[in-house]
């Protein structure tokens, strides 16, 4: 994998006064095979680089498979004897990793020695809850989502099973007895967790997505390099791109993409879907041979990180079809970095990020969702102006330079 160079963009209000922040020896759990080019290992990734560029000394205990990015200090569990591949999302095999995880976590934080542990996600927030309390050092939780909402999502959880009420109990006992502090990658997320989970304002500390809107710039590429790629794979040249990046998911609504790709033909109109990602690749692109969409729709499979921004700088429209209502959607901030105008899913975190700048569907409305982007296909101005106003925002509001410095100021607080 070619080297990706750490953000390059940061400059915190201390730094420009020439007084450098507080330095912390942090160690994050990430209990998934970090790095995999999707999602929440986004986050991961570009709060790890931000916190080491001011100044924090970090290590991050993880699975042992996924790429070790340069720069990063990635200390892995040994594999699993029976198991030496991970399923993304929800699986059981998950719990034997997550022995490992624990194992490996109590023997690094007894040599690394941390001020803070910095857990991601339910497994991350109980492995290095147990470790902050034999350290006694503060726990902060990254909270990405409700775990038992994420495994209904996965169809890992039935709601009304039997089940579900256990782990409900668990991921509350997780949330509310174990972190010092919670960051949430949303204000909804903040909202549920007072609301569902009871758990005290003072607490949570509301730390959405953000995007890096220096590597996600579309005047880095040129129309010579985008099209020389739209050829690679296929792409006509005289067709509007609707692209999407993210998990290949039924919950992140590609059945719903294929659906509207099939509506759109079907009324004539010039667009093409540039589909990137993974999982079930092949599952999908059989469901749009069926449908008779195969020719406007490509699959590109896994795009890594490091090459995501000249992939989605392709798309004249992106698209959020996510059905999840608690998780946050990151992918929509590299669209607006991109100036890229937005068809979503009308949702409480698509809200907050793209506030009254986006194109709204209801929640599951195909047919509203694809009038939507037949709306946008006909009047390019709108999509200029659109693109132009999000990555105006994006840029106000969703710095990785502001995320960082708040990061930091907890730590200091929780320190203190």
């Amino acid at each position: 994998m070619t080297p990706l160079n750490p953000s390059p963009h940061l400059l915190t209000d201390d730094a420009a006064q020439n007084k450098p922040p507080r330095r912390f020896r942090v160690l994050m759990v990430a209990p998934t095979s970090f790095f995999s080019d999707y999602g929440g290992h986004i986050r991961i990734l570009e709060e790890a680089y931000t916190l080491q560029e001011l100044n924090q000394e970090l290590a991050i205990v993880t699975y042992y498979k996924g790429s070790d990015m340069p720069g990063l200090d990635v200390r892995r569990t040994a594999p699993l004897p029976y198991r030496t591949d991970y399923e993304v999302g929800s699986s059981r095999h998950k719990l034997a990793f997550d022995v490992y995880l624990a194992a490996k976590t109590i023997k690094e934080g007894l040599r690394f020695r941390p001020d803070v542990i910095h857990g991601h996600m339910h497994e991350g927030a109980l492995i290095g809850g147990m470790l902050a309390k034999m350290l006694h050092v503060p726990l902060v939780f990254d909270f990405q989502g409700s775990l038992t909402a994420e495994m209904v999502d996965h169809h890992f959880l039935n709601k009304n099973g039997r089940f579900f009420a256990i782990a409900h109990r668990l991921e509350r006992f997780i949330t509310d007895w174990f972190p010092d502090a919670i960051l949430t990658s949303s204000i909804h997320a903040s909202e549920v967790l007072q609301q569902e989970f009871k758990i005290p304002q003072e607490r949570i500390h509301a730390l959405p997505d953000c995007a890096n809107t220096t590597r996600f710039d579309p005047e880095k590429f040129s129309t010579e390099d985008k099209n020389q790629l739209k050829n690679q794979l296929g792409i006509p040249l005289d067709r509007t791109i609707i692209a999407y990046l993210g998990l290949m998911t039924d919950y992140q609504g590609v059945p719903h993409l294929i659906e509207t790709a099939v509506r759109l033909k079907a009324a004539g109109e010039k667009a093409h879907f540039l589909m990137m990602g993974y999982p079930n690749v092949n599952h999908y692109q059989t469901i749009a041979q069926t449908r008779d969409v195969a020719d406007i729709m490509t699959f590109t499979g896994k795009v890594e990180y490091r090459d995501a921004p000249l992939y989605l700088s392709l798309g004249d429209i992106a698209v959020a079809p996510k059905m999840s209502t608690t998780e946050g959607s990151g992918k929509v901030l590299n669209y607006m970095a991109l100036a890229q105008p937005i068809v979503a899913y009308d949702s409480p975190v698509h809200r907050e990020y793209l506030a009254d700048l986006g194109t709204y569907a209801p929640l599951g409305d195909i047919n509203a969702f694809t009038e939507s982007i037949q709306s946008l296909l006909h009047n390019p101005a709108a999509q200029k102006k659109q693109g132009e106003n999000l990555r105006k925002r994006v840029i106000e509001k969703y710095s990785w330079q502001h995320a960082g410095r708040q990061i930091i100021d907890i730590y200091t607080d929780l320190t203190a």
